[in-house]
C-alpha cells in the first residue's frame, strides 16, 4: 500500500507525501501517525444499532472520526461512511457509500483489500480534498441500491447525500449535537442553505415510520430527533 499518514487530533487521513500540516484541521506534522502505526493503536469497534445495522467507531477515539455503519443489506453488506483506522480484520464489504467528502477515512485501503466500490456524490468528489481518493460511482441525484434510497440533500456540502434503510436514517453530521441544543454544522457555506436544503430530510422521512437516526457520533430515536430539527428549520 502506498504511505499514508493518520492526524490524531482529527482522523483525517492523507495519501502519499507527510504534509506540513493536516489539510482538514491544520495541525503540524508532528501530530501524524503512519496508517500502520493507526491500526496498531486504534480498533474498528462495533456497537449494535438494530438485527441490521451496527456502528463502527475507533477505540480510542481517533480524534473527531465520524462513525461509519455497517448495513447487513438482502443483496450484501455496506457501509456507509468509511472508520479512519485502517482494521484488515474487519468483515469485508463490497460497497461504500459516503455522505460527504470530510472524512474519507481509510475507505482506500479497504477498496484496495476487498476490491470494494466507492460512492460519492459527483459534486463532492470534485473536492480537492478528494484527489487522492479513488471513486468508482461519483453518482447524481438520488438513486436506489437493493433496499438502500439515497437522497441528495447539499446544504453542508454541495452534494451532501442522506441515506434511508428500512427505519433508519443515517444524516452524518448535518445537524448536532441531538439534543435542545442542536445546531446545523457550523463549517458549512450558509447557514441559511443548510435550512433549505435540509428541508428536504424532512419530506424524505414524512410518513415512512423512521425509527432510529445515526449521526456522525450519534444514534438516537426519530422522534426525539426530528422535532429538534424541524424546529432549526423554522428557526
Amino acid at each position: 500500500m502506498k504511505a499514508q499518514w493518520v492526524c490524531r487530533v482529527c482522523g483525517y487521513n492523507m495519501i502519499g507525501r507527510r504534509p506540513d500540516v493536516c489539510p482538514f484541521c491544520g495541525e503540524p506534522h508532528g501530530v501524524f501517525l503512519t496508517w500502520q502505526e493507526a491500526e496498531a493503536a486504534y480498533r474498528v469497534t462495533s456497537t449494535r444499532v438494530n438485527d441490521h445495522v451496527t456502528r463502527l467507531m475507533s477505540v480510542p477515539r481517533l480524534g473527531l472520526e465520524h462513525a461509519a455503519y455497517r448495513v447487513e443489506t438482502g443483496s450484501g453488506p455496506i457501509w456507509i461512511d468509511s472508520p479512519s483506522a485502517f482494521n484488515r480484520n474487519l468483515p469485508a464489504v463490497e460497497h461504500i457509500f459516503f455522505t460527504h467528502p470530510d472524512f474519507m477515512g481509510a475507505c482506500n485501503q479497504y477498496r484496495e483489500h476487498w476490491a470494494a466500490e466507492v460512492h460519492l456524490h459527483r459534486l463532492d468528489a470534485a473536492n480537492p480534498l478528494v484527489r487522492d481518493f479513488p471513486v468508482d460511482d461519483p453518482f447524481d441525484g438520488d438513486f436506489v441500491h437493493g433496499e438502500l434510497e439515497a437522497f441528495h440533500v447539499g446544504g453542508h456540502t454541495p452534494g451532501f447525500t442522506v441515506y434511508l434503510f428500512g427505519r433508519v436514517l443515517f444524516v452524518c453530521d448535518y445537524a448536532f449535537p441531538p439534543d435542545e441544543s442542536m445546531h446545523f454544522n457550523p463549517h458549512s457555506p450558509s447557514m441559511e442553505g443548510m435550512r433549505e436544503r435540509g428541508a428536504r430530510i424532512r419530506s424524505v422521512t414524512e410518513g415512512r415510520g423512521i425509527e432510529t437516526v445515526c449521526g456522525y457520533n450519534f444514534v438516537v430515536p426519530f422522534d426525539d430527533w426530528m422535532p429538534r430539527f424541524e424546529s432549526l428549520l423554522a428557526a
